[in-house]
């Protein structure tokens, strides 16, 4: 906890303060006010994501019979119905013993995930780790021993808005391409302006500029280039609220360009 910055809002917990989380400080619910502020879809926004989320995981679990999951970047959000992204997975599987390691690079989210988690399940594991270290992240003893990579795993690549530099952009996915085995998937969630009216345009980069200086914002044929050479599952590269919505009542679905992601589930040949 020695690394716990109180005073700089975090995207994870951004996101779970807007879906309604409780591992997150004022500064980042302060942060999701001044968004709404600037644009009011914000909350919406960080729900739809959550939805595509549990969708993804869904289906590699009920469809894909995928049985083991990296979720890098989540920040574990807490979802509307109290289950976590772990139970989503052990819920539709059709056989138990789903294993799901969190990667996380936030010490609160860390400390209170293996605080609250670990204790009361042997299936899940939370690591200290950055994609933005992706050599050290797939060394962890934790991610090679608790799952096996001679079989298909799901890496759910969530934090590509800190991969602010495109060349290491690209390296992550090769190096987890080179890690998964065949027939593996990679998900991934990247932030977009593409949707954004432009009058909105100004007041958001200059809120981003403030608040996650970093922040990697991609258009859609910059995020066609990171998944170049996947098998991309139906129905591709979509705004999140897109992806295999299956009912009524999700958020963002009547203007889904308001989610401000891109979302995707690709198959590792």
């Amino acid at each position: 906890m020695a690394k716990l910055d109180t005073t700089q809002a975090r995207i994870t917990r951004i996101f779970d303060a807007a879906s309604g989380g409780k591992n997150n400080f004022q500064v980042d619910r302060d942060t999701v006010r001044h968004f709404d502020q600037a644009s009011p879809a914000f909350t919406n926004a960080a729900r739809s994501v959550l939805e595509f989320l549990t969708r993804v995981i869904r289906h590699l679990a009920a469809d894909e019979s995928v049985d083991q999951f990296m979720i890098v970047g989540s920040g574990i959000p807490a979802l509307p119905d109290g289950l976590s992204l772990h139970d989503v997975a052990r819920r539709a599987a059709a056989t138990p013993g789903v294993r799901v390691v969190y990667v996380e690079n936030n010490p609160m989210v860390v400390t209170m995930a293996q605080a609250t988690i670990e204790p009361f399940t042997d299936l899940v594991r939370v690591v200290d780790g950055d994609v933005r270290e992706i050599d050290e992240l797939l060394e962890d003893h934790v991610v090679q021993t608790f799952l096996d990579w001679d079989r298909p795993v799901a890496v759910l690549l969530l934090p590509t808005y800190c991969l602010d530099d495109d060349e290491y952009a690209h390296y992550v996915i090769k190096r987890l391409r080179h890690a998964a085995a065949p027939g593996s998937f990679l998900g991934m969630l990247q932030t977009t302006f593409d949707g954004v009216p432009d009058e909105l345009l100004p007041a958001i980069r200059d809120m981003l500029a403030m608040t996650l200086p970093r922040l990697a914002i991609r258009s859609r044929d910059e995020v066609e280039a990171l998944l170049d050479g996947l098998d991309l599952v139906e129905p591709g590269l979509v705004w999140v609220p897109r992806w295999r919505p299956g009912g009524p009542g999700l958020a963002c679905a009547d203007d889904p360009t308001a989610s401000g992601s891109y979302g995707a589930l690709a198959r590792i040949p």
